[in-house]
């Protein structure tokens, strides 16, 4: 059989993938982006491994081999399910490999911004310290976060390993859904204003959907405390980018930590980029998923997923 593989680098030239060979042919592509070169890299597959390329009905009608797809990833809004369900091709996708470090980042990302930790190392860097005539300086305020309140949009299995690690540091846990659904785990379930109100921190872990895409937006904005840090580790668009380029620069935030943005990579022009003060915005390039442990379990459990396949059982499918 044929097995292409779309986007090789996705996952990281220092996880092997070469177990498929052993199956067939395999085809390796560093990345696929357009239509087109989906369209050319397939026509011939019977299997193919993807991420983030466009596998919709136009580029899968002239693959007339493909019976597998296996994403490289939870999310699957790339693949047209209703066609692949038609064609009765398999898609299969992993859930659950970064929940450890989607967390960990939640809170790499918060801390710095709360503690004002680049401005303090740079203060030492820059032999400030040194000269000063006492032991300590704090002339940048920061806080704790024992006793404050920690909002949650998004109360899956990342959202629920956040709530108990903010629990730790001695946070109230508060949520909101945006299905209307209690959370299963006893945490206070608030609407909306009253978690942009109460929130010290907030932190964004919902998929995208109509419901959340924009959910932070001016309006939103302007509800929040100006001392509260907002994180965002879910998608780009479930954040307005200008809205929070105002919020940040009119002061109507403290802080915010980016993993996602609303195009990525991060546009030149976009108004992001001009904030170059780390104490107010980090923005990290959509890694909080990619530790080397979580890459290596994505690619073992695709893998698992495609040889489950040809031994005709159903694992992780998704159609």
């Amino acid at each position: 059989m044929k097995i292409v593989i779309l986007e090789r680098n996705s996952i990281g030239l220092d996880i092997p993938m070469d177990v498929y060979e052993k199956h067939g042919d395999v085809e390796y592509y560093a990345n696929t982006v357009t239509n087109e070169e989906v369209k050319e890299r397939i026509k011939d597959a019977d299997a193919v491994i993807a991420n983030k390329a466009p596998l919709n009905a136009e580029n899968l009608s002239g693959a007339k081999n493909v019976r597998f797809i296996g994403e490289l990833a939870t999310g699957f809004d790339n693949i047209d399910i209703g066609y692949c369900r038609e064609k009765g091709i398999r898609v299969s996708n992993v859930k659950d490999y970064s929940t450890a470090m989607v967390a960990q980042h939640t809170f790499t990302l918060a801390l710095p911004l709360l503690q004002k930790l680049f401005h303090y190392d740079k203060y030492v860097k820059s032999g400030e310290y040194a000269s000063q005539d006492r032991f300590s300086n704090f002339d940048e305020a920061f806080c704790e976060l024992d006793g404050k309140t920690w909002g949650i949009v998004g109360m899956g299995n990342i959202g629920s390993k956040v709530a108990k690690i903010a629990e730790a540091f001695g946070c109230t846990v508060i949520t909101h859904s945006l299905t209307g659904n209690k959370n299963p785990y006893g945490y206070e379930n608030v609407g909306k204003d009253e978690l942009l109100e109460r929130s010290d921190v907030l932190s964004l872990h919902c998929p995208l959907s109509d419901l959340s895409r924009n959910y932070i937006d001016e309006a939103a904005l302007k509800k929040m405390k100006n001392t509260a840090v907002l994180i965002n580790v879910a998608r780009g668009p479930v954040i307005d980018t200008k809205a929070l380029y105002d919020a940040l620069t009119g002061g109507e935030i403290a802080a915010a930590g980016l993993d996602v943005l609303d195009k990525e990579p991060l546009e030149k022009d976009s108004p992001l980029s001009s904030i170059k003060d780390s104490n107010k915005l980090i923005i990290t390039p959509h890694l909080s998923w990619a530790s080397t442990e979580a890459r290596k379990r994505l690619a073992d459990e695709v893998y698992k997923n495609f040889t489950a396949f040809l031994e005709g059982k159903e694992r992780n499918a998704v159609c």
